[in-house]
């Protein structure tokens, strides 16, 4: 394998370990501690896995952790009522409903619902538009933690070709934007691109968010290009057993990547830990004060 590996989980803790470090002072300053409230609604096995990890994660960066558990009979109006509930709370500074929701219930209504300046998943159509026009605003946790990967690993992104593969609002759309404001010279792709092999190979940075297992060949990549694979395509196997794969083909690509995150270990960490980095700065925005240094 010739790419170096970008190691998500290792970045993870340090940025997790800062949010960490900086809460008692906000604490000092607020009065209280930072808190996020997290809504699950529904029984689907993954989502419980996440609100659980986010929980504990909350708890261990010393903030207060608000979980409200829905059944999946809960109806759009009573959902969006909690929202307003939580908007309202003085003591929830960040308000996260984890998707996907049940039928019938329009994320988007209830996405609509959270005060902005709580939305610390980043998907408010206000948080949207203050990134795309280059103000302020909470950033989908994602795609932030994969431009940190990327500043982690090259520096200064200016001038670089990058190549974004995926349009979804939540990590191809603000992953573009994001590059954009570092200066990077930005391609999105998807499943519709004419050569999209042709595409990828400009890109001194690939972010591939396209949820198609193993869409990206080795050979589709610039020499030396930077892989950012954000794909978490669960795959059964014969034995009955499962395997996670990303939208990279991964051992083909490290022959001829400069660098890339694995799957799993790679971006998947970076998310929850962005997470935490939100609610603080979520908190410090609406007391007031700066957000801490280095997050």
């Amino acid at each position: 394998m010739g790419a170096a590996l970008i190691d998500g989980r290792a970045f993870a803790a340090r940025l997790r370990a800062r949010v960490a470090d900086a809460v008692p002072r906000f604490v000092e300053a607020a009065g209280r501690a930072p808190g996020l409230a997290v809504v699950l609604v529904g029984e689907d096995p993954a989502s419980q896995i996440y609100v659980r990890s986010k929980g504990k994660a909350t708890v261990e960066a010393g903030m207060a952790s608000f979980e409200y558990r829905l059944p999946d009979t809960t109806s759009q109006s009573e959902l969006i009522a909690l929202v307003e509930q939580l908007n309202a709370d003085e003591a929830v500074d960040g308000i996260l409903v984890q998707l996907p929701l049940p039928a019938g219930i329009d994320d988007k209504a209830v996405i609509d619902a959270i005060d902005p300046d709580k939305d610390v998943d980043g998907f408010h159509v206000a948080n949207a538009g203050r990134l795309a026009v280059g103000e302020d605003g909470l950033v989908s946790c994602t795609p932030l933690g994969c431009l940190m990967l990327l500043r982690d690993r090259l520096g200064s992104l200016s001038g670089l070709e990058a190549v974004v593969v995926g349009r979804s609002n939540i990590v191809g759309k603000p992953m573009a934007q994001l590059l954009l404001r570092e200066n990077c010279t930005v391609t999105i792709a998807h499943s519709r691109t004419r050569d999209l092999a042709e595409v990828v190979r400009r890109g001194d940075i690939v972010v591939a968010a396209v949820g198609h297992p193993e869409l990206i060949k080795g050979g589709w990549l610039k020499p030396g290009a930077t892989v950012i694979d954000v794909g978490m395509n669960r795959i059964a196997l014969e034995d009955g057993k499962t395997r996670l794969l990303g939208d990279v083909e991964f051992a083909t690509a490290a022959e001829v990547a400069g660098a890339i995150t694995p799957v799993p270990g790679g971006v998947g960490p970076m998310t929850i830990a962005v997470l935490l980095r939100n609610t603080l700065v979520a908190a410090c925005a609406r007391f007031g004060l700066d957000a801490p240094e280095g997050l």
